[in-house]
């Protein structure tokens, strides 16, 4: 018989990672730092497992995160919304670190999110950003060290070099954090777009590496910035209609294809899309195309504010698209 997937939940906390192994049951904690991230991945490797499965957690899980997917280890980063709606619909109401891992292992064996390997490029990168804030967390140690027993001459020195690696490796882990969240790891922002009726797997890859701005712009700014917002075409006496134009290309195309589906499957979009039908600019092809375009911009705002807000598409309401 073959043998059971493995499917691992790690809990991130600012001091430590508490691990959970499914089926066996097994759990164990590091520290959250390199030498506990090293003992980690040296206990998870032999398991060969199947899914590694780990909340966004402030940014506390990114470099456990690249260390894991810097080991060619299946590892998805989920929303933790949805995890906590798991652990409701099975009854797991307490709540502490050892739990959450339980819970993060079971949620992976049940729901399955699907590990994505990163792309040649993207894992060269984040390989030598690891090895560059291990060698700039080894040069902090060794300074601190130093620091104790550093004659008075020579400690500013020491303190300045101290400061500088600090603001290196807050640098460094920006960097990082921009990159993985931006990388097929992480799953968060994808399953929140994905939780609206209308937007499907392409058009959610496609928002999220082409438009990382979202969740993060006011609604004039990213219509604007997408190619969705009417814009003055004038020139000296003559005056023109507004047309939407410029922009993104391939973040409006998808857009158009989520925009068409969402007129049926999506209740705000097809009654918007139904109110748009009934003040009377129905059947003239290009009012049609104004209409699908209008339905595009009100999908990027809910799109918007369901990213602002990290809440999933919910069927009684959605966050205000603003």
């Amino acid at each position: 018989m073959a043998s059971t997937p493995v499917t691992i939940g790690i809990d991130v906390a600012k001091a430590r990672l508490d691990v959970a192994v499914r089926p066996s049951g097994d759990q164990w904690q590091v520290a959250n730092m390199e030498a506990g991230i090293a003992d980690l991945l040296t206990r998870i490797k032999p398991l060969a497992p199947s899914l590694i499965v780990l909340e966004a957690s402030g940014g506390w899980e990114l470099a456990v995160v690249a260390a894991l997917a810097d080991a060619e280890l299946p590892v998805a980063v989920v929303n933790p919304r949805q995890v906590h709606d798991f652990a409701k619909a099975v009854g797991q109401l307490a709540k502490t670190d050892q739990l959450d891992a339980k819970v993060l292992a079971r949620f992976g064996e049940a729901v399955r999110p699907e590990p994505r390997p990163l792309p040649d490029a993207d894992a060269q990168a984040l390989a030598a950003l690891l090895a560059r804030r291990r060698q700039v967390v080894g040069m902090r140690t060794a300074e601190r060290q130093r620091l104790g027993t550093a004659p008075a001459a020579v400690r500013p020195r020491i303190e300045s070099h101290l400061a500088w690696l600090e603001r290196e490796l807050a640098d460094l882990d920006d960097d990082l954090g921009r990159r993985l969240r931006a990388s097929p790891l992480w799953r968060e922002r994808e399953d929140l777009l994905r939780s609206v009726p209308g937007v499907g797997p392409v058009v959610a890859t496609t928002l999220v590496a082409e438009l990382p701005e979202l969740g993060q712009l006011d609604r004039k700014r990213l219509a604007a910035l997408v190619g969705l917002a009417p814009l003055a075409r004038d020139s000296g006496t003559l005056r023109g209609k507004r047309l939407v134009w410029g922009g993104r290309g391939r973040v409006r195309a998808a857009l158009y294809m989520a925009a068409l589906v969402a007129t049926r499957h999506n209740p705000a979009i097809r009654t918007f899309y139904a109110r748009l039908l009934k003040a009377g600019k129905a059947k003239k092809r290009p009012q049609a195309g104004t209409r699908l375009t209008a339905c595009m911009h009100k999908l990027l705002l809910i799109l918007n504010a369901i990213v602002r807000t990290g809440t999933p598409w919910r069927t009684s309401g959605t966050p205000a698209a603003s």
